[in-house]
């Protein structure tokens, strides 16, 4: 055989074995990609049978809010201006809440609730008792308008938690659960929903200088020091210590100044326990219109409050934290 018969043959074996490599690994690419799709298919089925059927889960959660009902609840102390629809929507909503004790409504209006929204409010407790046990309700009714009067010492509060809350905002009751069963498991510090920060100066001619920052800032630092109390768990003995023991300078000039209250309150607890706030994950439901945030120069009137508690407490006892609670047991990954 010549040479040039050779490479004939080697040639026509070459392109004979690159088109049977061609056949194979589209054979092979178009089975991986089957078998690909068949797993997406049935990670999908089971994780919709699963998800609509998980007893543990189900069961695991009854049995947390057994353990949890054997304790005493929480008092709602909510926080509220001359918004009726919206406070009988959110009175409406927490009423359902299981672990609900009493509602106290901070009333700061010139004049008294109507008899026509009290007895409408406790038309919407009585449909909504269980096991016998009506949520009480309250108006605690005040002479000055001030944001002080939300933290205003109740001496006779059946519950160590409270949940205080503005009339505008609205969480699911398991969120509220899972909450408060974080704070139960430090009830000295502050549990909440609304995390922000506060950041020192690092010029030179602003040593000891901080400033206030929103979401936007905790969310791509991934840190928070304060939570804020439009919604957020605390001991009725802050109440107690806002009220009787922080210097009534700061309680001056949240008065003053109409803003505040809740970045004083954050003082107060860290200054107490030396301790960070927890950030608890929940969905928000704001049914209000937009507050007193949205107003401009907002940001650099929190920054001045900030500097002048810092003054006023003789340091900065707000503690950073970067930890979140998530409620895993409704969630496949967290």
């Amino acid at each position: 055989m010549g040479g040039g018969d050779v490479s004939k043959e080697m040639g026509t074996c070459s392109l004979a074995y690159r088109r049977g490599d061609q056949k194979l690994r589209k054979f092979v690419t178009a089975r991986s990609t089957k078998f690909l799709l068949f797993c997406c298919i049935a990670f999908a089925f089971v994780t919709i049978v699963c998800r609509s059927s998980r007893p543990w889960v189900n069961s695991s959660i009854a049995v947390a809010d057994r353990v949890s009902g054997s304790r005493k609840g929480y008092t709602l102390l909510m926080n509220t201006w001359k918004r009726y629809d919206l406070l009988k929507k959110s009175v409406s909503h927490y009423a359902s809440c299981s672990r609900l004790d009493s509602i106290h409504i901070v009333w700061s209006e010139p004049n008294p609730p109507s008899d026509s929204l009290k007895e409408y409010l406790q038309n919407v407790l009585k449909k909504k008792s269980r096991d016998g046990h009506e949520v009480e309700l309250r108006f605690d009714i005040n002479k000055e308008d001030s944001l002080n009067n939300r933290f205003k010492e109740i001496k006779d509060l059946k519950t160590d938690a409270v949940f205080s809350i503005d009339d505008d905002i609205i969480f699911p009751c398991h969120t509220v659960d899972f909450a408060f069963n974080v704070w139960e498991s430090a009830p000295d510090t502050m549990v909440g929903f609304v995390p922000r920060v506060h950041w020192p100066e690092k010029s030179n001619d602003k040593a000891n200088y901080y400033t206030y920052s929103g979401w936007w800032s905790v969310w791509w630092s991934g840190t928070y020091s304060m939570v804020l109390s439009k919604a957020a768990f605390f001991h009725k003995k802050y109440l107690s210590l806002y009220t009787n023991s922080m210097p009534a300078s700061i309680r001056e000039f949240t008065t003053k100044n109409r803003n505040c209250e809740d970045i004083a309150m954050s003082f107060l607890v860290a200054n107490a326990t030396n301790a960070p706030a927890i950030w608890v994950k929940g969905k928000i439901y704001e049914i209000g219109s937009t507050g007193i945030s949205s107003i401009g120069g907002h940001t650099e009137k929190r920054t001045h409050c900030v500097n002048r508690f810092v003054a006023e407490f003789g340091k900065m006892p707000l503690v950073y934290s970067s930890m979140k609670a998530v409620d895993s047991r409704n969630l496949w990954f967290w």
